[in-house]
């Protein structure tokens, strides 16, 4: 029971000082990029090579939509699971040895729950082992122009000589919007069905609160830090901005966030449009005008997976919990890990985000799937809104009122948040410069929140008022 209670004290500790406290995993690297024309808007170490963690299944589901376009495989091929596969840790999606599942479910757990056993699925299901995969990542990644990224497995869990950088991974995410748009709506979602679960989107929490976002990717690991690759568009104009080792979830979302604002505000309002070409290869891998991957050939049947022994080690979405307190817990009183990993899977909420017009395809169609990758969403029925749901979507918030300057409000909001500790872990801390001077918020709360949150506080005298839609 000590240690149970030593665990969730330090844990509300590290949710409170978690988008403070510099990070001690990897360094911070980060890009933005204008997605229409490849313009670099904001760079910093974006060459640096870092653990890209669950940034990698961006690249294992690039290459499951190429291997549908070139033949090799169907989103209705069932796919045996190899005990490889359905041994990889968490983040997971249950997958059992010997059990069939098709490979669209495998490709929507990978992309929405960031499922290691699933992205392994698909590497085996495409190439007939991991190893065989990560050759093939690699030759793609070369394709694509990723100069210096290195894959050596399908789901990104820390392995030596396993590493990108921001430029890579932003380039990736812009491949994947223009490369293959017709899939691309995937990413937006926020629940799938993903055959044996439902599954949630590990970017929910941008995806719900930042206007046009809709994608693309999460990634976490020590090694690694918070990662991040998302996708913005308003009007004619998209963003990708990209973030390499974020001190935690929530500083993550919230410097993406910033990173996609300044992208908007840099990018001109009118750009011509310059798709890249879809990747060719050569038998060496490079570049070149073949269109199917070096040693292969399009299949008439779906490639079945090896069974191998298991091998490798994670934690893909153990989160703040594991990076902030996890090593310290362990030294001082030998705390169970598992622990973690379950107060980890409590902090999941979710929410719902619009999803973006799908992009005109670059080249002929192909023969229409008996079932779309991820069904479209009914157009909504006109309704007449007659009071605002107090379980509805996070956009309400709790005002502290305006403060003299920036400064004076981001520390206005700290002193709240270590004062009110799980009160406002979930929301997001903004300051919003308004005629009196500059206003001190919590936003992406419920009504329901908001509205608790605002009643503790004024029980301390401190003044506050809700806000909301």
């Amino acid at each position: 029971m000590f240690v149970r209670f030593l665990y969730v004290a330090l844990l509300g500790v590290a949710l409170a000082f978690g988008a403070f406290t510099p990070a001690q995993a990897a360094p911070y690297a980060a890009m933005v990029m204008d997605a229409r024309n490849g313009e670099v808007l904001h760079s910093r170490n974006a060459d640096t090579r870092l653990h890209p963690a669950s940034l990698t299944k961006m690249m294992t589901i690039y290459i499951a939509f190429e291997a549908i376009r070139l033949g090799e495989i169907t989103l209705d091929t069932e796919v045996t699971i190899s005990a490889n596969a359905a041994a990889e840790p968490p983040s997971e999606l249950g997958l059992r040895s010997g059990s069939t599942i098709r490979f669209r479910y495998l490709i929507r757990a990978a992309a929405i729950r960031s499922a290691n056993d699933a992205a392994t699925a698909i590497g085996e299901a495409i190439s007939g082992s991991e190893a065989a995969f990560a050759r093939r990542m690699n030759r793609t990644a070369a394709a694509l122009g990723m100069t210096r990224t290195t894959f050596r497995n399908a789901h990104g869990l820390t392995e030596d000589g396993h590493l990108s950088t921001a430029r890579d991974m932003t380039m990736l995410g812009r491949r994947l919007v223009y490369d293959y748009p017709q899939y691309y709506n995937l990413f937006s979602r926020i629940t799938a069905d993903a055959g044996i679960a439902q599954v949630r989107n590990t970017n929910r929490v941008v995806l719900s609160n930042y206007r046009g976002a809709d994608g693309i990717k999460t990634g976490y690991t020590r090694a690694a830090g918070f990662n991040l690759v998302a996708s913005a568009q308003r009007g004619e104009e998209r963003i990708i901005a990209t973030v390499f080792g974020g001190r935690s979830s929530a500083w993550r979302n919230e410097r993406v966030m910033e990173l996609l604002d300044m992208g908007f505000e840099r990018a001109p309002s009118h750009v011509a449009l310059r798709t890249p070409a879809l990747p060719t290869y050569t038998d060496d891998g490079t570049a070149g005008t073949s269109h199917t991957p070096p040693g292969q050939r399009a299949p008439t049947s779906s490639i079945r997976p090896f069974m191998r022994p298991h091998g490798g080690v994670d934690a893909d979405v153990l989160a703040a919990i594991d990076d902030a307190v996890g090593a310290a817990l362990t030294q001082a009183t030998g705390a169970d890990p598992e622990v973690a990993a379950a107060v980890e899977a409590a902090l999941n909420a979710v929410e719902d985000a619009p999803r973006p017009a799908p992009r005109p395809e670059p080249q002929a169609a192909l023969e229409p799937e008996p079932e779309p990758l991820i069904p479209p969403r009914p157009a909504p029925e006109p309704e007449v809104v007659t009071r605002a749901s107090s379980t509805g979507s996070r956009l309400f918030g709790v005002s502290l009122g305006p403060q003299t300057s920036h400064h004076a409000a981001e520390r206005l909001l700290l002193r709240t948040a270590l004062a009110e500790l799980g009160t406002f872990d979930e929301a997001l801390r903004r300051v919003v410069q308004v005629s009196r001077g500059y206003d001190a918020r919590f936003a992406g709360m419920t009504e329901d929140q908001a509205t608790r949150a605002c009643a503790r506080l004024n029980a301390r005298n401190v003044t506050c008022e809700t806000f909301g839609p």
